[in-house]
C-alpha cells in the first residue's frame, strides 16, 4: 500500500512541472511576434525623381516646441544630401514659421511649433546644387499616441495563467493529501480486522 502512495506522489510531481510549463510554453513564431521592437517615434515619407524624404518625431502635443528630424537622400543612389537649403512651409497654416539645421550629412534638424492637435503636412522645397524640387509630407498627427506594444498587452493574460497555475498545485497537493490519509484508513481497518482472535488453553 505504502507503494502505492509513493507511485502516487510522483505522479502528481510530474503533473506539477507540466502545469507550469504550459502556462510559459513558447509557441515559436507567435512568441517571436509578441516580443518586437518597441516603437519610440513616428514617422512619414516621401519621393520624387530626384529626392526622398524621411521625417521621424516623437509624440507631439499642440502648443509645445517641436523637434523633429528630416533625412534627405537622393532618390536613385539613397546617398545622403549634404549642404541642402530646406525651405518648410504647413498648407493648414501658411502663418507657421520652421527653421531646418543641418546636424550630421543627410540629417536636418526641423523645429517650430504646432498650434492644434490635428494632421499637418509639411511642402519642403529642396535645393541641393544644381537640383531642386518640391516634396510634400503629409500625415503628421499631432496628439496622437504611440501604439500600446504587444508585450503589454499580454500582460494580463499572462498573470491570469499564474494564478491558474497555482490553482493547479494546490488543487494537485490537496487531492494528494486525501488520498494518501484514505490509503492510511484503509491500511489501519485492514489492520484491525486480520487481527488473530485470543486463543485459550484448555484447563489442565
Amino acid at each position: 500500500m505504502m507503494k502505492k502512495v509513493l507511485l502516487l506522489f510522483c505522479l502528481l510531481g510530474l503533473a506539477a512541472p507540466a502545469a507550469r510549463a504550459h502556462g510559459g510554453e513558447d509557441h515559436g513564431d507567435e512568441a517571436k511576434a509578441s516580443g518586437g521592437p518597441v516603437p519610440t517615434t513616428f514617422s512619414v515619407a516621401a519621393l520624387s525623381e530626384k529626392f526622398e524624404l524621411l521625417l521621424r518625431y516623437e509624440p507631439l502635443e499642440a502648443g509645445q516646441d517641436a523637434h523633429l528630424r528630416l533625412f534627405v537622400s537622393d532618390y536613385v543612389t539613397n546617398v545622403p544630401i549634404q549642404g541642402a537649403k530646406l525651405t518648410l512651409t504647413t498648407p493648414e497654416d501658411a502663418q507657421l514659421k520652421w527653421t531646418a539645421e543641418a546636424q550630421e550629412p543627410g540629417v536636418y534638424l526641423v523645429e517650430g511649433k504646432f498650434p492644434a492637435n490635428k494632421k499637418y503636412s509639411f511642402a519642403v522645397n529642396v535645393v541641393a546644387g544644381n537640383r531642386a524640387d518640391l516634396l510634400l509630407l503629409q500625415g503628421i498627427e499631432i496628439g496622437k499616441k504611440l501604439p500600446v506594444t504587444a508585450a503589454a498587452a499580454e500582460e494580463p493574460a499572462g498573470l491570469f495563467s499564474s494564478w491558474k497555475t497555482l490553482l493547479a498545485l494546490a488543487g494537485a497537493f490537496a487531492l494528494g493529501v486525501g488520498l494518501t490519509a484514505f490509503f492510511l484508513r484503509r491500511r489501519a481497518g485492514s489492520a484491525s480486522s486480520t487481527s488473530t482472535s485470543p486463543r485459550y488453553e484448555n484447563p489442565a
